[in-house]
């Protein structure tokens, strides 16, 4: 698939809830990324817990938090979309990632597409990110993508990913998410305006100042929805 130029790069927050570097979540997420990177302009912040996360001991409060945990929540309640990923610790995401994630603020994910990644030790993992990713972020009302990457210690190699089949996958995800991610980089209009919007007109003239008529199809759906919620 050929690169699409957008009109403005994504702001993309690829968040690693690895302990732990080098880790092969982080190898994923770099996979996952240099795919994306492949396909549409990017300007990408990482999150790593392996360097920030010994800031989040003992906090209670968002006010008390370190400055550069502070700073990592800022990125990823301003991005655009969210890549997610955690190594598997009993049967759930690490403790560390759902701590900052216990400070991001109630809606400030709504709507905004996320893409779901775990590594394990093996294949009986291999559904969390069904059990506990998805709820989690389904709590945000973030738009969690459908196809999301697991991978377990044997497709990896030195922190590289090295199974041909995990990069098939990857790529699976990848174009998947494409539409979305294109659509979160090019538009800028709040909930708040959303919901004004009385009419799939309106909701047109509001979305294509903004969006390129090639992608006001993958917009429909939505207007139709909320034409149909509003009568």
């Amino acid at each position: 698939m050929s690169s699409v130029s957008s009109i403005r790069p994504l702001r993309l927050v690829a968040v690693s809830g690895a302990t732990s570097s080098p880790s092969k979540t982080e190898a994923l997420i770099d996979a996952i990324v240099a795919q994306l990177q492949r396909q549409i302009n990017l300007d990408v912040e990482y999150v790593k817990l392996s360097q920030i996360g010994h800031l989040l001991h003992g906090a209670a409060r968002r006010d008390l938090l370190a400055p550069e945990i502070q700073q990592a929540l800022d990125h990823i309640e301003s991005a655009d979309a969210l890549i997610v990923a955690s190594p598997v610790y009993r049967a759930s995401y690490t403790g560390l990632f759902k701590h900052l994630f216990d400070f991001i603020d109630q809606f400030a994910l709504v709507d905004k597409p996320v893409l779901l990644a775990a590594t394990g030790g093996s294949e009986r993992h291999a559904l969390v990110l069904e059990h506990q990713f998805r709820p989690l972020f389904s709590f945000f009302q973030a738009h969690t993508l459908p196809i999301g990457v697991f991978a377990t210690d044997p497709d990896f190699a030195n922190y590289q990913v090295a199974n041909p089949v995990l990069l098939e996958r990857i790529q699976l995800a990848v174009t998947r998410a494409l539409p979305q991610f294109l659509f979160a980089s090019q538009v800028n209009v709040s909930a708040e305006q959303l919901d004004k919007a009385s009419s799939p007109l309106k909701l047109h003239q509001l979305l294509a100042t903004q969006l390129p008529t090639t992608l006001l199809g993958s917009i429909k759906p939505q207007i139709q929805k909320l034409e149909a919620s509003a009568s």
